[in-house]
């Protein structure tokens, strides 16, 4: 199987780019059964033969429909494969994409093989791309992350607990962090230079900040098992209202994967199936709230994004998104994309908090400093964990 960390910027050609990140996704696949790739085991998280569809789906729809001549590999999968963009119509409802075991998997690569096709003609032609290409290469490369952590979700769900693959990636171990000292001030948050962002990234704008102290490294497996041990799940004096609430609804005691045998020993669930606990690995698939909580327990608080963002040059990210502690809200003077992508982002900016840094499967050259991922508090699906920060 290839390298699962891929790059969006090849350095010979567009085509290149365009060949590379659509073979990693079928890539990511290949370790999978086609009764692996169909299955949804909830409703936030969709199947690898959908993933592999809806990405071939928004380059049809946003770059290709318009070229003079191009013909739909089928008519329905307009329906069965858009995701939430109002503007292209009616779709197929997302929680029950696990129900469509038509079309087949062999069909789907079919259709990739389609939309590969009247891509390459597109480019052979070498006319100016509309944005919306590029969108659909950044698209892709966030479904390839996705791909990763629905499968995960999905074999953890079954009590084989089967493996994804040997070669799975996966994050290493970590040094004790170190205390960081910024001295705060007006800094320049957002994207404001050249390559590629997304429109939620902009414009660059000056923010205040207060002097702050942020952690060189995310919280290890080591430092988490001490809140747990401390009785971390049991003490509502360190959770949000809502955190406490959904702990009891849902009945948490550490993070989404571990597991304990009933000696005690710990162990969790990897890509790489059930391995020990590696204490000094990043602690991941926590939700805000559990994060929040942690940071109450050991005096300390979750960073800003915008402390995030300012401290970046400073720190070691990469390993596990970083829950920050900032609504997901517009920057000042934000303009959506343009035409069917304006749905992209903006209109989810509500209900959301931002994580920052990226994970060890966010495809190579994809996050940046400035790049803004988002989930509801309560997510722990995803390769999400803690970094701490405090006053000066």
């Amino acid at each position: 199987m290839s390298s699962m960390a891929e790059t969006a910027s090849a350095p010979n050609s567009l085509r290149d780019s365009y060949r590379r990140i659509r073979r990693h996704s079928e890539a990511l696949a290949a370790p999978l059964s086609a009764e692996d790739c169909a299955v949804q085991s909830m409703a936030d998280a969709s199947p690898v033969k959908w993933h592999l569809a809806h990405t071939s789906w928004f380059f049809e729809s946003l770059v290709l429909t318009a070229r003079p001549g191009y013909r739909s590999f089928d008519p329905h999968y307009g329906f069965l494969f858009n995701s939430y963009y109002e503007t292209l119509g009616p779709r197929h409802p997302r929680a029950r994409r696990g129900m469509l075991t038509r079309p087949s998997l062999d069909e789907v690569m079919a259709y990739r093989a389609h939309v590969d096709a009247a891509i390459e003609a597109l480019l052979e032609e070498r006319a100016a791309l509309p944005p919306d290409f590029e969108i659909g290469l950044q698209h892709e490369q966030q479904h390839q992350e996705l791909i990763l952590t629905d499968i995960k979700h999905a074999l953890f769900s079954n009590p084989l607990l089967p493996v994804y693959a040997a070669d799975a990636p996966g994050p290493g171990a970590l040094e004790p962090p170190q205390w960081l000292d910024h001295a705060g001030g007006l800094v320049e948050i957002g994207h404001g230079g050249a390559g590629f962002a997304f429109d939620n990234e902009k414009p660059r704008h000056p923010v205040m900040l207060r002097p702050f102290r942020i952690a060189s490294r995310p919280v290890r497996n080591r430092d988490y098992l001490d809140f747990i041990e401390d009785g971390g799940y049991l003490r509502p004096e360190f959770w949000l209202s809502e955190g406490w609430a959904k702990l009891q609804e849902e009945n948490w005691r550490g993070p989404l994967y571990w597991l304990q045998d009933d000696d005690g020993r710990r162990s969790y669930f990897t890509l790489r199936g059930a391995t020990p606990l590696d204490p000094e690995a990043p602690v991941m698939h926590v939700s805000f709230h559990e994060a929040a909580a942690f940071a109450a327990w050991a005096g300390k608080r979750l960073p800003t994004e915008f402390e995030w963002e300012a401290a970046s040059a400073q720190i070691e990210f990469g390993a596990v998104w970083e829950w920050t502690r900032s609504a997901y809200d517009p920057y000042p003077g934000f303009k959506p994309f343009a035409g069917a992508a304006s749905e992209y982002n903006g209109k989810f900016m509500v209900g959301q908090l931002v994580l920052r840094g990226g994970s060890f499967a966010t495809p190579t050259g994809h996050a940046r400093p400035t790049y803004r991922n988002f989930f509801p508090a309560q997510t722990r699906w995803q390769f999400s964990g803690i970094r701490l920060a405090e006053d000066i």
